[in-house]
């Protein structure tokens, strides 16, 4: 399912200082999200991955997992040498009780 090659974290082996890229789309990110995370959707990303930094750890998230490891790849084949892919994804999150915050009035949710 996921490219070969790809790098992987559990959510909880994120570290707190890393740039959290989250490639979901705008209502997934309005319903939950990490505090900390980027949000940039999937498909911008060819035209705006300059925003994305390469002097540090990188690490992409979506919702279970396949779409980051797509992202992670993309990356990868276009220079990041320190990105890897959150295994699970949001739902992994937040099922280990990480932290979350929604961009809506409704308590924070992964949809």
């Amino acid at each position: 399912m996921f490219p070969p090659d790809v790098p992987s974290a559990t959510p909880q082996d994120v570290p707190a200082e890393a740039y959290l890229l989250d490639v979901r789309e705008d209502d997934e990110w309005a319903a939950g999200h990490a505090p900390a995370a980027h949000h940039l959707p999937m498909q911008e990303v060819p035209a705006r991955m300059g925003e994305v930094p390469m002097d540090g750890a990188v690490y992409v998230v979506c919702r279970a997992g396949g779409r980051s490891a797509q992202v992670t790849a993309y990356l990868q084949a276009n220079g990041w040498d320190n990105v890897t892919n959150v295994d699970g994804g949001m739902r992994a999150w937040a099922a280990a009780d990480l932290p979350l915050e929604s961009a809506d009035d409704a308590p924070p949710r992964i949809i």
